[in-house]
């Protein structure tokens, strides 16, 4: 058994020293150290000799099997070395050549978007208050005047994870938990995401944003909203702009308006944008209703507050020019390139 031991070493060793390349060396490992090589075959051989021979021989064995293994693996890494440095011989970089352009990572035209709205109404005295995507049903709806039975609610077409909790339908939910904590005067915007599951069109989407805006103070008057209002349009708008109020209703005002502003493609003429009116509907306000100032812990017979809300794609189709709000949410880099 010894002589076969020391017989195979030097065969193994006789071949080894004619192989060529990294493929020799692993069909020369399978061939001598796999299943159904001469190894395998010495240690099915062993089970013949005797007990006392065994300790031995089966460590010779195992012996060989290490030696063979590791002068395998030294085999491999001298032809994988020889065979890297050829290679890196024989490839050559044409300097030549235009490198490769990187194109940079930019804000979605949306996300730019509300970044001016905000710095336009913070230079106006506004803080930024945030509140959270998914909230009560008292946050979004009771404690803002939506009784239970209320029919706008209807309107809101909500999202309702159970009886309780829902994803908000406007970023409204943000003024009693400022109420709560902060006393007048305040002045903030809310902006965000909201939700309403509505069917998806050119005009209309499952979810998009909103900004929120709230003053709170003594002697509050629709005078304050109006030159508020006026002021934001020229500026986000980057030209004068001729705005009108409208009464209509809304459950956490009272009195409730709408907010109009001259069409900004038609100026005014009458086109399809404007639905041949000459004015664009932008945003809805009016002043606190008391009931909302009192669930928000402040007394409306000291305080008066006014707030509006609007959406921040009907604001960039304007600015942009853009007919379809689908297009902000399609991921389309042909669309989104151009901002």
């Amino acid at each position: 058994m010894q002589g076969k031991i020391g017989a195979l070493r030097q065969q193994f060793k006789t071949e080894l020293a004619s192989v060529k390349d990294t493929t020799d060396v692993e069909q020369l490992k399978v061939r001598f150290l796999g299943k159904k090589g001469p190894v395998q075959d010495l240690m099915s051989a062993l089970r013949n000799s005797s007990a006392d021979e065994r300790p031995l021989l089966g460590k010779q064995i195992n012996d060989l099997k290490v030696e063979l293994t590791d002068l395998c693996e030294k085999a491999l890494l001298s032809f994988q070395e020889a065979e890297l440095s050829q290679r890196i011989a024989t490839e050559r970089i044409d300097i030549t050549l235009p490198g490769r352009r990187r194109f940079m990572g930019r804000k979605h035209p949306l996300s730019s978007f509300l970044d001016e709205i905000i710095t336009i109404l913070s230079g106006m005295g506004f803080s930024v208050q945030y509140g959270p995507d998914i909230d009560s049903d008292w946050y979004n709806y009771e404690g803002l005047n939506f009784p239970s039975d209320h029919p706008a609610r209807e309107m809101q077409d909500t999202f309702y994870i159970d009886t309780q909790m829902l994803l908000r339908s406007h970023t409204s939910n943000t003024q009693l938990r400022v109420m709560e904590k902060v006393s007048p005067p305040l002045r903030i915007i809310a902006p965000g995401t909201v939700y309403r599951n509505e069917n998806i069109s050119a005009r209309s989407h499952v979810f998009f944003h909103q900004v929120e805006g709230l003053y709170v103070d003594k002697h509050v008057s629709f005078a304050d909203l109006f030159a508020t209002m006026e002021e934001f349009w020229s500026k986000i708008l980057h030209r004068k702009i001729e705005v009108r109020f409208r009464p209509s209703y809304f459950p956490f005002v009272e009195p409730g308006l709408e907010i109009d502003i001259r069409c900004t493609q038609c100026q005014g003429q009458g086109c399809s944008l404007c639905k041949k009116s000459g004015w664009l509907e932008v945003a809805g306000a009016g002043m606190v209703h008391p009931e909302v100032l009192k669930n928000g812990g402040i007394d409306p017979e000291v305080y008066s507050g006014y707030a509006w809300g609007m959406g921040v794609e009907r604001l960039a189709m304007l600015r942009y020019g853009i007919d379809d709000i689908r297009l902000f949410a399609d991921n389309d880099l042909r669309f989104l390139s151009q901002f």
